[in-house]
């Protein structure tokens, strides 16, 4: 619950109302890093929030002004705009809102003010006047935003993590801004805000950390943007010298505008982008031009539209997310009812060294042969004489311990590790499950195993009859040939997905997830022709990754070098 009081919204924290101005500034991290000019006419430029407007009749915020990084090309392009559109001063007093916790900054950021406005000619008092209109000491996330009449939201918003936040300051956070979940890093709390206030058309640009497009406690701030808002342009600059000090937070340019999804811009940098390289991104970029433009410095793309839902935004090249794009518009997921094609992961057990063995006193119906990740290094099956002692049934139920004296006697022997076990905890009379059901009819049915981490995808057949271990994912399927869909998933293209959607750990290696291998698009069965079957099913047999993507270019319809992205 929240209630006004004075411009400062109260909360109820622990029964008790707590009101925020209470809890120091001072405690507060406050993630300050300035941006350099040419990066912030940049952002001003691609949200376009140039002089050539009558920014006087426009509203403009910045929601953590510091010491005025974005605050002082505004104000030049404002007073600009002013001259152009013979304005007065006086007529601008609600053209721009900042915003800082720090009184320091606050009174930084109104002497720059009134320093850029009396340099340009307005007389001293209508520029203290505009200083102290303008920028306003608060927290903005948590200051009264009463209406969506905002044109521009425009700044670098504090990358603050959550340990460095006090408690009380942190649950106000959260209780104002839906889309901050899980450990979620304020600069969340920015983006929501700033584009809840919008109007309709206009523009938020920000520079920031883009670990919110990919990772988990992005979800709630993706899905809210595919919602009702469209990403114009993403600029990836992690090796640009684009701040006044050193950081290690991965920065991006985000362009989001309250608008229906339309073409979007894509960009990435490399650490020698400069003024002049940020100069013909933009020019590319207002020109509506559609061919890739790829260098040294930068490439950059044009996408027909933007990648919708909650899940995580693809990374890559512009070259190939354009191409992950036309995929996704043009062909099914890989996991489709029609086909009957499914993924899946192997058993979890909790204690593996209980579960998992190669030779237990149990009853031998009791033995169910496991397929490990290390059978599956030389791109064939080769069975390491693993079993799982099974305790579930045909049914999916656990088996009684009393019919299997053998089985019963192997658990209890081991009964202080399974019931150590959180899943023993919350099912007590249940301490010897393992934590996942086993699928008995799994086992009769071929399927294609896929190890958990690998730098490149890997899909091995399995037609022993083997059940797989819980660092295994499988694909069954209704329709498909398994080899032929083998062969396209050791191509580029299936890879490609996979680079473009799944955790990148230490050397580059992948997690080849569920979540990240249902995203992959394949055409339909029926579609490929009897000859491309055949090259497309030879091609895993041999483990040949040339000729597979040779082939699967053709079946998907592309022409595409990998060699450059």
């Amino acid at each position: 619950m929240n209630t006004k009081a004075g411009g400062m919204r109260q909360f109820m924290l622990d029964g008790t109302m707590a009101t925020l101005s209470a809890i120091p500034v001072e405690a507060v991290e406050h993630g300050e890093i300035f941006t350099r000019r040419w990066v912030v006419d940049l952002i001003l430029d691609l949200a376009g929030y140039d002089e050539e407007r009558d920014l006087a009749s426009l509203v403009a915020v910045e929601p953590a002004c510091g010491t005025g990084a974005f605050l002082e090309p505004m104000v030049v392009r404002l007073s600009e705009s002013l001259r152009r559109h013979n304005r007065t001063l006086d007529q601008a007093s609600g053209a721009i809102r900042a915003f800082d916790l720090l009184p320091r900054n606050v009174e930084s950021s109104r002497r720059l003010v009134e320093k850029v406005l009396i340099r340009d000619g307005w007389p001293a008092e209508d520029a203290i006047a505009r200083a102290e209109d303008w920028v306003q000491e608060g927290d903005y996330l948590l200051a009264d935003h009463q209406d969506e009449g905002v044109d521009f939201v425009l700044g670098n918003p504090p990358y603050i993590r959550l340990e460095d936040v006090p408690t009380d300051r942190m649950l106000a956070y959260r209780a104002a801004c839906s889309t901050m979940t899980g450990r979620s890093d304020v600069y969340v709390g920015f983006y929501e805000i700033g584009l809840r206030s919008l109007k309709r058309d206009g523009v938020l640009g920000f520079i920031c950390a883009d670990r919110w497009m990919r990772n988990q406690y992005g979800r709630e701030l993706r899905k809210f943007i595919a919602d009702s808002f469209s990403v114009e342009a993403t600029i990836i600059m992690h090796d640009v010298d684009a701040f006044e000090e050193q950081v290690s937070a991965y920065p991006a340019i985000s362009i989001l505008r309250r608008s229906q999804q339309g073409a979007a811009v894509v960009a990435d940098t490399s650490e020698s982008f400069g003024p002049d390289d940020a100069a013909t991104v933009l020019a590319w970029t207002r020109d509506g031009q559609s061919h890739a433009i790829r260098t040294d410095r930068f490439e950059i793309a044009r996408l027909p539209h933007w990648f919708d839902g909650s899940d995580s935004w693809p990374a890559g090249s512009p070259a190939r997310l354009a191409l992950i794009e036309e995929l996704n518009d043009r062909f099914p997921l890989l996991e489709d009812q029609t086909t009957g094609t499914r993924v899946g992961i192997g058993v979890a057990t909790g204690a593996d060294g209980v579960f998992v063995t190669k030779d237990a006193d149990v009853e031998s119906d009791r033995l169910l042969r496991l397929s490990m990740v290390r059978d599956t290094i030389s791109g064939t099956l080769t069975w390491s004489g693993r079993y799982l002692v099974n305790p579930w049934d045909d049914q999916g139920k656990l088996v009684d311990l009393e019919a299997y004296p053998l089985l019963r006697a192997y658990y209890e022997r081991h009964a202080d590790a399974l019931k150590r076990r959180h899943v023993a905890g919350r099912r007590p009379a249940h301490w010897y499950r393992t934590i996942d059901k086993v699928d008995s009819a799994l086992t009769a049915r071929p399927k294609l195993l896929l190890p958990d981490m690998k730098l490149t995808i890997h899909p091995v057949l399995d037609e022993d009859g083997l059940y797989p271990h819980h660092n295994l994912y499988y694909i069954v399927s209704d329709d498909w040939d398994l080899r032929v869909l083998g062969g396209l998933l050791i191509s580029r293209v299936a890879q490609a997905f996979i680079e473009a959607y799944a955790v990148k750990m230490r050397g580059g290696t992948l997690r080849f997830q569920a979540q990240y291998l249902r995203r992959i698009r394949v055409p339909r069965p029926e579609t490929i022709s009897d000859a491309d079957r055949a090259m497309l099913a030879d091609a895993f047999e041999k483990r040949d990754t040339v000729a597979a993507t040779e082939v699967a270019m053709r079946v998907y319809g592309i022409d595409y070098d990998w060699n450059e992205s």
